[in-house]
This record gives structure tokens, C-alpha cells and sequence, in this order.
């Protein structure tokens, strides 16, 4: 089905692009520290699966009506920016909690992350311009199934990217767990974790749509 030159490449470039920090490693850091490690490992899961989301619809042809669409790209920008202020918002206001210091994981709601992850990332359009932008470099139509070519590079960048995340939650956590001793700094940190997911709706809902090349 794929060139080998062609997949090695297409994996070199997944590889770069999941190593590389953006929106999705700083959404999962948010809510580890926010939150914890199982948190944040939620989150992780979730936004995967948002992002299968966006791959099928690739593969059936839904992402490219959606970036052609003015109206449905601001709709889908604007729900998705609306409700990643929204959790910041509560980050936020939940920040001055009192956390049992005897249990690190206190507070923890994994389910409710999963199902906010799938949530914030199928509801960002700009996970869509992505794949489709990306995507097509690689996909051969002469070796035919040009669909399922999407939908496995599509996974694999998926899987590459879930990873990333995961250890960026690791990480994050152990900074958390090392700073429990200190209440004030933990406040601290839980509300500059509501502000980096308010900011990063902000920068959702200034997002512009891609221009056909």
C-alpha cells in the first residue's frame, strides 16, 4: 500500500511534529497540574480520540466541507474556544480548594477529563486543517485506497501525538508532586493552569480559516 521511502518519511515527519510542544501538549500540562496525573493522562486519551474523530472525517471527505465553509468553521472555532474558557474558568475558581496533601491524586476526575479531552479537541477545527494539510503529502492515489492510506497515516500521527502527550502529563506531574509541600504555590499553579487554557481559547477563536491553495 505505501512507498517505503514515502511511510519513512511520513513517520520522520509525525515524529517531528508530536515532539514538537504546541496547543495539545500545553492543554494536557494545564490539566495535570491542574488536576494530576491521572487527569492528564485522561486528557491525553480523550484529545486521541478527538483526533480520530477529525481522521475519519478526513477520510470521508467532512474535514474538507467543513474548511470550505466559512459559517461552519467560525461555529466549530467558536464552540470549541467557548468551552476551553469555560474548564480555565473553573480551573480557576477551583484553585483555592483545599487538596488533601495525604493524597495527591485528591480531586481527581479522570472520566470527566477523558470526556472534556475528546470534547476540546473534536471541537477544534484547526486539528482538521492539520490533517488535511499534512496528510495528502503522503498518501499515493496510484497505489489505491487513497481513504484507508489517510486513515493509518492518520492513526499513526495520532498514536505519535497521544504519546507525546502522555509523557508531557508525566512530566507536569512530577512537578506537581514535588511542589505539594507548598499549598500557596500549588494555588498558584492550579490558576496559571486555568489561564493557559483560557488563552489557548482565546487563540482558538482568533484562529483563521486555511485559504485554498
Amino acid at each position: 500500500m505505501f512507498d517505503p521511502l514515502s511511510f519513512a518519511l511520513s513517520l520522520a515527519a509525525a515524529l517531528v511534529v508530536a515532539a514538537t510542544p504546541g496547543p495539545g501538549i500545553l492543554y494536557v500540562a494545564a490539566r495535570t497540574l491542574a488536576g494530576g496525573r491521572a487527569d492528564g493522562i485522561a486528557s491525553s486519551v480523550g484529545t486521541g480520540i478527538g483526533g480520530m474523530a477529525h481522521v475519519a472525517a478526513g477520510a470521508v471527505g467532512l474535514s474538507a466541507l467543513l474548511l470550505a465553509s466559512a459559517e461552519l468553521f467560525t461555529l466549530l472555532k467558536l464552540a470549541g474556544a467557548a468551552y476551553l474558557v469555560l474548564l480555565g474558568i473553573r480551573t480557576i475558581r477551583a484553585a483555592g480548594t483545599p487538596i488533601d496533601l495525604a493524597r495527591v491524586g485528591a480531586g481527581s476526575r479522570p472520566v470527566e477529563a477523558f470526556r472534556q479531552g475528546i470534547v476540546v479537541e473534536a471541537l477544534n477545527p484547526k486539528t482538521a486543517a492539520f490533517f488535511l494539510a499534512f496528510l495528502p503529502q503522503f498518501v499515493d492515489p496510484s497505489r489505491g485506497g487513497v481513504a484507508v492510506q489517510f486513515v493509518v497515516l492518520g492513526t499513526i500521527s495520532v498514536l505519535l501525538n497521544t504519546g507525546a502527550d502522555v509523557v508531557a502529563a508525566a512530566a507536569a506531574d512530577f512537578v506537581r508532586r514535588n511542589l505539594f509541600g507548598r499549598p500557596s504555590v500549588i494555588r498558584r499553579l492550579r490558576q496559571a493552569s486555568g489561564g493557559v487554557l483560557c488563552g489557548l481559547g482565546l487563540l482558538l477563536a482568533f484562529a483563521r480559516r486555511p485559504q485554498a491553495g
